[in-house]
């Protein structure tokens, strides 16, 4: 029978490899806090973007951020998506952020479908940032300052989230070669609880960490 009876110690048990547990409170509030961070200065593109305010603050490139935002590219951006970046910027981390918060400290095994969700709301829009900025020095030939900032807040979200999504991946693998069976492997990722988990979870917690 499955072990209902868990402690605030065991659901904050470090998960190796690590010497922490990437689902504390501790590990994903300042994700969540950044992430709404993220989502202002987004906003405040976004209405640039689509004209509800005159100007852009940019302390360091000045007017070049205005270039940036109603670029070519970007206009070919919203021609494709049907909405601004910046705008799409604003959603992305919103998500992030409400992902975040979002299960317990041990959702790592009980909850890795949300944990896989929030790891593709957060990994590709790093790699989107990284992008753009790529496109702002090589296609544009401009700086925008806020852009900038975004994207550095992308790739820290991107390096403190990953842990989280690693743990998950890890678990759902074990439970997938102690039994073989892909019925457990799916209801293990959406969550279900039964001994067989259980037991792959204590598999991986039991691991030395690096």
């Amino acid at each position: 029978m499955v072990n209902d009876a868990i402690t605030v110690d065991d659901l904050n048990r470090h998960v190796p490899p690590y010497h922490h547990n990437p689902s504390a409170w501790s590990q994903r509030i300042p994700i969540c806090l950044l992430a709404f961070v993220a989502a202002g200065i987004s906003a405040h593109l976004s209405l640039y973007q689509w004209g509800l305010i005159e100007t852009v603050w940019d302390p360091v490139f000045g007017e070049d951020s205005d270039k940036v935002l109603k670029s070519s590219a970007a206009k070919k951006m919203y021609a494709i998506l049907g909405i601004h970046d910046a705008a799409l910027g604003v959603l992305a981390y919103l998500g992030d952020a409400i992902l975040g918060f979002a299960g317990s400290t041990r959702r790592w095994q009980y909850r890795p479908w949300l944990v896989i969700l929030f790891g593709i709301d957060v990994i590709p829009l790093g790699i989107v940032s990284a992008i753009l900025v790529v496109l702002q020095a090589t296609v544009i030939g401009y700086w925008c300052f806020l852009c900038l900032v975004t994207a550095v807040i992308s790739l820290i979200l991107v390096y403190w989230a990953w842990d989280e999504v690693r743990a998950s991946l890890k678990y759902l693998s074990i439970v997938w070669k102690e039994t073989g069976s892909k019925r457990t492997l799916w209801r293990a990722f959406w969550g279900y609880r039964e001994d067989a988990m259980d037991h792959a979870a204590e598999t991986l917690l039991s691991r030395q960490t690096s």
